[in-house]
């Protein structure tokens, strides 16, 4: 069986991270969000903040790492992918580079993309995760758009518990 990559998109705080957990610990690969990763190491809070062009290009180069360590059989769900980038600078009002698009349209993904809609029950922001509602409400907007725009269909993730999410992932892939 060849790799399938999923991925989970859509708003911050919908609970994509407790989900990719949920799944890991039922045993399917799961790639964390390289955005946070970037964003927890000295500097990465104001490289967002102060250059977020160059903070797109340490996504997407932590990316295509991320992508290059998936070579094994069977499903890898990724906590977002190439065109989450492509949203992050269109809601940041900046110019998506032709290295990025060409990313998005070269690395595809095999899987099903989920999208966990925004969930203001569960939203709190926190230190990575530095958007008020309507932000995030707009960063849905934008990554889902560029995940469409690139060709790919979403599958709303239903509001409910992460085993139970887990549950309606695992019987997509």
């Amino acid at each position: 069986m060849p790799v399938q990559r999923a991925a989970i998109t859509g708003a911050p705080g919908a609970g994509k991270s407790t989900l990719l957990a949920e799944l890991s610990r039922r045993g399917v690969a799961t790639v964390s969000e390289v955005a946070r990763t970037i964003l927890k190491s000295a500097g990465g809070m104001a490289l967002r903040e102060e250059d977020p062009l160059t903070f797109a290009d340490a996504m997407l180069s932590a990316q295509l790492v991320a992508w290059d360590d998936t070579q094994i059989e069977g499903p890898v769900v990724f906590d977002r992918g190439f065109p989450d980038i492509a949203g992050f600078l269109r809601v940041e009002g900046l110019p998506v580079s032709d290295a990025i698009t060409r990313a998005c349209n070269e690395y595809r993904f095999e899987g099903p993309i989920f999208r966990a809609p925004p969930w203001r029950a569960i939203y709190t922001p926190d230190d990575e995760r530095i958007q008020d509602w309507e932000e995030a409400i707009a960063s849905d907007r934008a990554v889902c758009a560029a995940w469409r725009g690139h060709g790919y269909a979403l599958i709303d993730l239903p509001m409910v518990s992460a085993e139970e999410r887990a549950s309606f992932v695992l019987a997509r892939l």
